[in-house]
Formats: C-alpha cells, structure tokens, sequence
C-alpha cells in the first residue's frame, strides 16, 4: 500500500475497533477481530473495503490450508463485523465459509485418576491449581484469575468473575480446596491473585503453558494415555457429579452453561449411563438364537 492508502486503512481498522468497543464486545473478542481484518489486508496488501468477492473466496481458501477452523471461524465472523459496522455493507456470501459441524466427546478420568494425578504433581502450587479446577469446575482462565477477594470462607462460596460471555457465577468451596488454598497461600502471601506467578511481586497470575506443560509431565509420569488438558478437570467435574445424581439444572448452574442442551451433554459420558447403555444392547442381542456354522 502507498501512503494515501495505508492512512485509508489506518482510519478503517480505528473505526473497527471503536465500533468492537461500542458493541460491548469482550478483549479477547475485539482482539480476535482485530486480528481478522489486519490478516487479510497484509494477504492483499490492501485496504478490505477495496476486496472482492472472489478475493475473499480466495483468502479463506488459502486460511483452510494453514489455519484450523475455529480461526477460520473468527476472522469470518471478525470480518463479518467489520462490513456491518465499519463498511455498512451486507455479508453477502456467509454460505462461503461454512465450518464442518463436529461435535467431539470428550476424554474423562475416574475419580481414581484425579487423585492419582494431583498426588503425583511434583510442585504444590500446581497441585492446588489441579485440585481446584477439578473441585470447582472451573475453565482454565477462571481458576488463573482467582483473586483472594473470590474466596469467602463464611459461606464456602466461590465468586466466579468474568466467565464465558461475561457471566459471573457462584460455586461451592468444599472444605479440602479451601485447605489447599490456604496452605498454598501462606507460602506465597500474595495480596491478591490466588495463583501468581513466579516473580516476587508480581502483578501476573502463573503462566497458563506452565500449568499444561505440568500437567502433561503428570499423565506422562501416571501413564495415562487419554487426551486431557487442564479443562477436561472441569469435564469430569460435571460427569462425576452426574454419577453422583445432581440433576441437570443444577450442574447447569454450577457450570455457567447459557443452554441446558450443553450441559446435557454430559450425561452420555457418565458411567450410569453406559452402563444402561450396555445392559439394553446385551438384552437386545441375547434374544437372538444364533447356529453358529461349522466352516
């Protein structure tokens, strides 16, 4: 782009953003779309409102080679936003780019697992982050950006600020976490977060890639082959509880799920119901009367 061009587009990508900002959207939302308009006018090396439709075809064929879906999806929804808001042009052409629909069911551990994993966590700071998580079915970023202020002993209750789509929520505080917590706490007396970082001082809370690198290093450790991350903690949370009998308007709750239909989902994971499962498929094919061949 020359210079009359680049200021254009100076101009645009401001309104963009001012525009992500007066929708209310959250940061990690406005960085997102952000992203997605600077990415495709570095492709062309120009300004977005000058792109046609077979440019944009052309792009996003180009993003599949390199980019997985769930990026595909933000910068289309991204760039969506930006000739609604900033272009006041209608997306035309959304049929386009349009994402597979997979649903993908997720690994769980057993009860068994979970303590064999916190037990076999070598450093105690992530030893009470796991247990937490786990304890409080919490997303990755929720259990990071607890605060001691989150934390009220009187009434065992956690606050869960600023969770998915801005939700807080409320969650119980069993007794061993608060425990945990505090035994962690003491040695690290932080004035506020809950889960710090390393440095003395600091303002950050621990390092998300530490928090999977250790993880990862546990399941090696536990021989565990499943495919688990930090937030499969908060699958089996919900699953476990199911196996236990909460009903699904609680673990709604308990969660932050916007649909029941989400946390529903859960319910095929729980070993009540495999087992139902595997007695009703065992029933059905016991009735038949099979002569084996010799041959």
């Amino acid at each position: 782009m020359n210079t009359s061009q680049a200021q254009h587009y100076n101009y645009l990508y401001e309104q963009h953003l001012i525009n992500l900002s007066l929708q209310g959207k959250r940061p990690s939302t406005i960085d997102a779309y952000a992203r997605a308009v600077r990415r495709i006018t570095a492709f062309f090396d120009k300004a977005p409102d000058t792109l046609t439709t077979a440019d944009l075809k052309q792009y996003f064929n180009s993003l599949i080679q390199t980019h997985s879906w769930s990026t595909i999806k933000l910068d289309r929804n991204g760039l969506q936003f930006f000739y609604r808001y900033t272009l006041d042009k209608q997306w035309e052409w959304l049929s386009i780019v349009k994402p597979p629909q997979v649903k993908r069911i997720p690994d769980i551990l057993t009860v068994k697992q979970v303590s064999e994993v916190i037990n076999q966590t070598k450093q105690l700071r992530y030893q009470v982050f796991f247990i937490t998580l786990y304890s409080l079915g919490l997303r990755l970023s929720e259990g990071l950006n607890l605060t001691i202020h989150d934390i009220d002993k009187s009434t065992m209750l956690v606050h869960v600020r600023d969770g998915k789509g801005g939700k807080d929520r409320m969650v119980p505080l069993p007794e061993q976490t608060l425990l945990a917590l505090r035994n962690d706490w003491k040695i690290h007396r932080h004035a506020r977060l809950i889960f710090p970082g390393l440095q003395v001082n600091t303002k950050n809370h621990m390092d998300k890639g530490g928090v999977q690198k250790a993880l990862k290093k546990v399941l090696h450790d536990c021989r565990i082959k499943k495919f688990i991350s930090p937030h499969s903690l908060r699958h089996c949370y919900a699953t476990h509880l199911l196996e236990q009998g909460l009903d699904l308007r609680s673990l709604q709750q308990l969660l932050g799920h916007a649909s029941l239909n989400t946390t529903a989902r859960y319910t095929q994971l729980t070993k009540v119901k495999q087992r139902d499962m595997s007695r009703a498929v065992n029933q059905l094919t016991d009735k038949i009367t099979i002569i084996w061949s010799i041959k």
